[in-house]
């Protein structure tokens, strides 16, 4: 909330809502709208990210939104440089702006390079729905919205993951245009708790994939299956790949040759029993 609060542009509301934390989010938060009363805080069941942005955007007042997850952090001038270039445009078409990003460890101490370059991407319909966790994803806070394009969009709450896809290609397929500014406005934290790092997408991706027939035409939800088919493929083939060269490599053939003794003076099952010790000793 420090990075909204430290905006160089002043005329905001930022609505906090908290997913049923247990941890000190509560304290943290009313302590913000006690200091400013641009801050409102409201406390919901938990009930996943997705039901949490809704309920924020069921009762925003301004004319624009930003999003801004717990984990993540905005550059003083996100606000300011955004409703700039909007304000300078003649089009319009040009309904959001998409700012580059980079990446900051847990710590916040070290930042990294994006896991994808945004200034090499097209933003519309076709790259957003074929090419999405392929060759790039946009972190949701990159974006700066009016929201007006959020009259009839909200992001689906029985999927715990992949839910910003969704809304990215419900809001190109307004026929909308974006305005990109290729500066890091966005620091997204690279968080080994957070739900992409501890669980897997798979169950997700299917999810969002059923999700998708809802709203795509015929012809493009052929052309997405045909898309995640042919990658899973390729996927599958690149892990062939590495599991052959593991196994043709000298160490493994090594720790083979090793087993193969051991198994035959009889140690190998005390040496099993033995491993993980090992294996905690060599983490320290």
């Amino acid at each position: 909330m420090g990075s909204v609060f430290n905006q160089t542009y002043i005329n905001w509301e930022c609505i906090v809502v908290n997913d049923g934390s247990v941890d000190h989010s509560e304290e943290i938060a009313k302590s913000w709208v006690d200091r400013d009363n641009r801050f409102k805080y409201y406390h919901i069941n938990n009930s996943g990210v997705s039901v949490a942005r809704n309920f924020a955007l069921n009762i925003a007042k301004g004319s624009y939104i930003q999003f801004l997850d717990a984990d993540d952090y905005l550059n003083e001038k996100k606000l300011e440089l955004s409703l700039k270039a909007l304000n300078k445009s003649n089009s319009s078409m040009e309904k959001l702006v998409i700012t580059n990003f980079r990446m900051v460890t847990a710590d916040f101490k070290k930042e990294l390079e994006p896991y994808c370059k945004l200034q090499n991407v097209m933003f519309d319909v076709e790259n957003l729905l074929y090419k999405w966790n392929d060759t790039f994803s946009i972190p949701i806070h990159c974006g700066f919205f009016k929201i007006s394009l959020f009259k009839s969009i909200r992001f689906p709450e029985d999927i715990s993951a992949q839910e910003d896809w969704i809304v990215w290609v419900k809001i190109f397929k307004q026929d909308i245009k974006a305005i990109f500014l290729d500066e890091p406005l966005v620091l997204y934290r690279k968080n080994p708790e957070s739900r992409t790092k501890t669980k897997s997408l798979h169950d997700d991706q299917i999810l969002a994939y059923e999700y998708f027939k809802t709203f795509l035409n015929e012809k493009e939800y052929d052309k997405l299956s045909k898309v995640l088919i042919s990658r899973y493929y390729k996927e599958q083939e690149t892990y062939k790949t590495r599991l052959s060269r593991v196994k043709n490599s000298a160490p493994y053939q090594t720790g083979l040759m090793i087993k193969k003794v051991l198994k035959n003076v009889g140690l190998l099952g005390p040496f099993r029993k033995l491993f993980p010790f090992f294996l905690k000793f060599k983490s320290k």
